[in-house]
């Protein structure tokens, strides 16, 4: 039997007090985005912040070459900094959010948020931590461009990747790598293959197997 709002909902009972639920079953819109989906895009109007009920999805940077930098992740039970600066300030998206796989998220429309910040004590929390662990991702990511060897980057970033999934069998291609480090492919073929004579993962075609020695 599918899942109801209340079902959603209750995902975050042990997070906000009763009062603040009951609010949330009445200002809520209900989305579930694909695996691949594109959420929002840089310039786009956010009018409402997700909440994650269930699935993921990737938070990114892109530059005027269509060239992507990873920020973070959002998982189940987690919601996205930049979509509550964004919106708190009627400001613009600067981000491009997409699915990882299929998802289910509670999205709470611009208009409750700053009556819920003086109203409720775990919401505001929520929100506070959110962003400082979305800080703290952001400045992790940045530390991993400038002081990390492109080798070093190459290693964390399918491991994060199956950290994400629960699979150690992972859909890239060398493209996509290429372009969410910010490089080029036959760079970060050639570097694959290195890490593949070195039994460290498995290539094909559009997947890359993670072995144990990784």
């Amino acid at each position: 039997m599918p899942e109801s709002s209340l079902d959603h909902i209750s995902k975050f009972s042990s997070v906000f007090e009763p009062g603040l639920l009951a609010e949330l079953e009445s200002n809520h819109m209900l989305m579930q985005p694909r695996a691949g989906e594109i959420m929002m895009n840089p310039g786009q109007t956010i009018r409402a912040v997700p909440l994650v009920v269930s699935g993921t999805f990737k938070v990114s940077r892109v530059n005027d070459a269509g060239q992507e930098l990873l920020l973070y992740y959002v998982r189940e039970g987690e919601s996205c900094a930049m979509t509550f600066t964004c919106c708190m300030m009627a400001h613009f998206s600067v981000i491009k959010a997409s699915c990882e796989d299929d998802s289910v998220l509670l999205c709470v429309p611009m208009h409750v948020m700053d009556q819920w910040m003086t109203k409720y004590p775990t919401w505001k929390r929520f929100v506070m931590t959110t962003i400082l662990s979305r800080f703290t991702e952001i400045i992790k990511a940045i530390d991993e461009v400038a002081f990390k060897k492109l080798d070093d980057r190459l290693v964390n970033y399918p491991k994060e990747k199956s950290s994400v999934t629960g699979s150690s069998l992972i859909n890239l291609s060398h493209q996509q790598i290429a372009d969410e480090l910010g490089t080029n492919r036959v760079v970060i073929s050639r570097l694959l293959k290195k890490l593949e004579i070195d039994k460290k993962l498995l290539l094909y075609r559009t997947q890359i197997k993670l072995l144990k020695d990784l």
